[in-house]
């Protein structure tokens, strides 16, 4: 009986999605910039190794829009890997809690030389709602040295996307600033 309910719900209701963003043409430029950049300081792929050091999973789903078809980072020569040893960035999401500090700068130390730390969202970047506590270091750069801040609760992929330009370009802070 109530699994008729349901389904009589669920066809009354119709699909309920947000439609597919609009295409955004000047993308294709800047997607272009970041894989000439990545391949002029590297010469190959740049490896991201991402920590979640306490976040609500806002930034991560975000990463895995970028991740997905849309943004298709791994064609632009980005990819996430497993293994510090194997990355060239540190991306940290969500204010870093007493209880990951630790990890997170045993992954910050296993990162081999160049690397960049690219701190993501604004628990990331100032600490957000939860600051510096008993329970929380506060922002990322309290525990680790940061290269750049992508603010935003969450921050859009294009903003992700130009902060890891910002990351391999060399530029400093904030991508957006």
């Amino acid at each position: 009986m109530a699994t008729h309910l349901i389904l009589q719900k669920i066809f009354k209701t119709g699909i309920v999605s947000e439609p597919p963003p609009e295409a955004d043409l000047s993308l294709r430029t800047r997607v272009q910039a970041l894989h000439a950049d990545i391949l002029k300081v590297y010469g190959q792929a740049v490896a991201i190794r991402h920590v979640d050091a306490g976040s609500c999973n806002g930034c991560e789903l975000e990463i895995h829009a970028v991740n997905g078809p849309h943004y298709n980072i791994e064609g632009m020569g980005v990819k996430f890997v497993a293994s510090p040893r194997h990355a060239d960035v540190l991306l940290v999401t969500g204010p870093v809690t007493r209880n990951l500090e630790i990890a997170l700068k045993r992954t910050y130390d296993a990162i081999p030389e160049p690397k960049w730390v690219i701190a993501m969202g604004d628990c990331g970047c100032t600490g957000g709602m939860f600051g510096e506590s008993y329970a929380s270091c506060g922002k990322v750069s309290n525990a680790i040295p940061v290269d750049v801040e992508v603010p935003g609760c969450p921050p859009t992929p294009i903003a992700l996307l130009q902060g890891i330009l910002a990351a391999v370009s060399g530029e400093r802070k904030s991508p957006a600033a």
